[in-house]
């Protein structure tokens, strides 16, 4: 059983994830409407990777007799610059999504309850995963620069990432 001070962090976490989905939405929108189908594609999955980590926070409360609370999502910005500038924001927000796990994983540690402790070992690795892609894809941007032709092979390479298995 939950505690009320996890059950309310692990809900207020829930809100991130889904939130981190529709941010992920909003990002390829934009690449949509400036024609790079790949980097639109890979956020769309990326998206769907943060809603299925959204779905085990579900999951996990309701298996632990707790009760989930749906909470108010914010508008996901789809305007940017450019595809840096996507990207750069997304690491900037996988850092913060990596901040608010490191937090409940620090509640969790202090209210001594290891089965929910256990359970975020994996987001607390996932998170490394996500930050390292993200941040490799920004540095590869970065040596681009302005060339549209290895921007247009980079868009190509993007669209190959495999549907996630969350």
């Amino acid at each position: 059983m939950l505690s009320p001070r996890v059950q309310q962090a692990m809900n207020d976490q829930l809100q991130v994830e889904l939130q981190s989905a529709y941010v992920y939405l909003g990002m390829a929108a934009y690449c949509e409407t400036v024609s790079l189908g790949g980097f639109a594609q890979w956020l769309h999955k990326q998206a769907e990777e943060e809603y299925g980590h959204a779905m085990r926070f579900y999951t996990f409360v309701n298996d632990r007799q707790g009760k989930v609370e749906l909470k108010t999502l914010d508008a996901a910005p789809s305007d940017y610059p450019s595809a840096l500038a996507v990207f750069e924001k997304a690491l900037e927000h996988e850092r913060s999504v990596t901040a608010a796990i490191d937090k409940l994983y620090e509640l969790v540690h202090d209210e001594k309850d290891f089965a929910s402790q256990a359970w975020l070992d994996w987001f607390a690795t996932e998170q490394v995963e996500e930050e390292k892609t993200v941040g490799t894809i920004v540095d590869q941007l970065k040596m681009i620069g302005d060339r549209g032709e290895a921007l247009f092979m980079l868009d190509k390479e993007m669209a190959n990432r495999a549907r996630t298995g969350v």
